[in-house]
């Protein structure tokens, strides 16, 4: 798929990232993050938990993932109902459920059409095994959260069978 068409002005570029929400997706990575360029999602405790990455890093490298889960209480959450074993269930459920598929497939194209809108990435998936299998739920959660319900339906899946991971408090502070 190509795209000659320039990106609309607003997908060029986004307003500036408050240095505060950066210091604390820095706190919650344990590294200055990388191609930031805008909090995507608030969590209840009023941390960024995703951000919107571009689709090229600083460097040139091609990063395909356009929301990026930064809260490490969900990320935790999340690993544990990966380890669970529910991508290969979710995988499975593709395969035989064709109304799944085909909102799974939408979810795909609305991610794609969103990163297409910043940088068109010749040859690149989406992010998180779309549209044909799961193979990383804080992606599919990321673009849940980020999107809203009702985009992707596997990610609102995951995001119901979480915890609350903001009840015990931030998982950094504020402006860290």
């Amino acid at each position: 798929m190509t795209n000659d068409a320039p990106a609309p002005d607003h997908a060029r570029t986004a307003p500036p990232v408050d240095q505060l929400d950066l210091a604390a997706v820095e706190a919650q990575l344990n590294r200055t993050p990388r191609g930031v360029r805008r909090v995507a999602h608030r969590c209840p405790c009023g941390n960024p938990d995703v951000v919107e990455t571009a689709p090229r890093l600083p460097d040139g490298t091609p990063f395909p993932t356009l929301f990026y889960l930064t809260c490490p209480k969900a990320a935790s959450a999340i690993g544990t109902l990966e380890a669970s074993g529910l991508m290969k269930e979710m995988t499975e459920r593709l395969q035989t459920d064709p109304e799944l598929a085909e909102a799974y497939r939408a979810a795909d194209e609305e991610y794609r059409a969103r990163r297409d809108e910043i940088e068109v990435l010749e040859g690149f998936p989406t992010a998180g095994g779309m549209p044909d299998r799961v193979k990383c739920l804080h992606v599919l959660v990321g673009h849940a959260l980020a999107a809203g319900p009702g985009v992707n339906p596997l990610g609102d899946e995951a995001l119901a069978l979480l915890p609350e991971w903001w009840k015990a408090g931030p998982c950094v502070e504020p402006g860290a």
